[in-house]
């Protein structure tokens, strides 16, 4: 699909010169931009590349000399990820799923499928499920009983949504993902090892046999508005209340959100997070990739805490962590420097134990 260069603008909300009426059919990075593609050059590091392709039009930084740089138009972003999103949101087609419900799906005869719906083959749709009005779900997803699914949701292949499940407003859900399974919980007829080492911190009466016994999950999960889950996210329902998470939060692939769990609004949680059972998390949360958060405790509102990071322990609210434990970042860091010096140090502990000189007192 061609767009004119004013229009992008327009929609970008950003100032543009040159021949506004240009069209272009698609993005690029610099180098590799052919005559009819946008070439993406927000930052004067890349201005080299756009001399090396073949590009008409640019979205660049303020202020760059786009007529020196043989353009014939140009887009001025100030911040550019942020045109970025804009740009790609612009010239996203999305998946293609037809309109109304495929022949080949089944849905159930008490279902509710809102206006203007477009339901792919081999999808299952379960008794009692509302899907809103303009909702897009592709082929061999399963939307389980009772289920509740706002206007304009995106549900991508082979994602699974689990029975009194519900979900607000343009949601988006990537492929494979599980939400509203039940929860990883337990229990022994007696006090298990478990429980005792977290009485205990290390020790240990007796080691005896023991079962573990299942308990059912009988609540589901609430999911606000505006939410994205990625590629084989899994969520697990609640034990008796629901799992939560708010609106505007946004889940990479591969997290898994604990039964209990309350994630909180606009957090953003990185590729393979994990946050065990009835963990609190407050809102605009970052947790980079890997991160995890023990069960039970509770992590404040605007914590950001760096890859890899374990929490153990409540986070006050506006902490930066970084560690295993976690603790705050400038204390990592100085952890870290003094590991470094630790091989050093041991030898001159050792040369003073046997009465020598270390490398540094020669």
């Amino acid at each position: 699909m061609a767009h004119r260069i004013g229009d992008i603008a327009r929609a970008l909300g950003a100032e543009a010169e040159g021949d506004l009426d240009l069209e272009v059919l698609g993005a690029s990075e610099p180098q590799a931009a052919g005559p009819h593609q946008l070439a993406l050059a927000m930052d004067p590091r890349y201005a080299d590349g756009i001399a090396k392709g073949q590009a008409r039009a640019a979205i660049v930084w303020p202020g760059a000399d786009w007529r020196g740089m043989g353009l014939q138009a140009a887009i001025f972003a100030p911040r550019g990820r942020l045109a970025m999103a804009g740009l790609t949101r612009l010239m996203d087609p999305g998946p293609d799923i037809a309109s109304g419900v495929h022949p080949m799906a089944l849905v159930d005869s008490t279902a509710e499928i809102g206006a203007g719906a477009a339901i792919g083959p081999f999808v299952v749709i379960g008794a009692d499920v509302r899907i809103g009005p303009g909702a897009r779900i592709a082929s061999h997803v399963s939307i389980a009983e009772g289920a509740r699914i706002g206007a304009e949701a995106l549900i991508l292949q082979g994602a699974r949504i689990g029975a009194r499940v519900t979900i607000g407003d343009r949601f988006i859900c990537q492929p494979g993902a599980v939400i509203g399974a039940d929860g990883f919980s337990f229990v022994t007829p007696e006090k298990s090892g478990v429980e005792e080492i977290r009485e205990t911190l290390g020790s240990r009466a007796e080691i005896r046999d023991q079962t573990w016994t299942r308990i059912h999950s009988l609540g589901a999960v609430t999911i606000g508005d505006d939410v994205e889950i990625g590629a084989n996210v899994c969520i697990d329902r609640g034990t008796i209340r629901d799992t939560q998470i708010g609106s505007g939060t946004k889940l990479d692939n591969l997290v898994h959100i604990g039964h209990n769990v309350q994630v909180g609004r606009d957090c953003l949680l990185c590729g393979q997070v994990g946050i065990a059972g009835s963990a609190r998390i407050g809102d605009r949360v970052v947790l980079a990739g890997q991160c995890g958060v023990n069960d039970n405790i509770f992590v404040g509102n605007d914590v950001i805490a760096g890859g890899a990071t374990k929490i153990f322990t409540n986070a006050p609210a506006g902490r930066v962590l970084l560690g295993y434990p976690a603790v705050k970042m400038e204390t990592h860091v100085d952890i870290q420097k003094a590991l470094r010096r630790l091989p050093r140090l041991a030898v001159r502990v050792a040369a003073l134990e046997k009465g020598q000189a270390g490398p540094e007192d020669e």
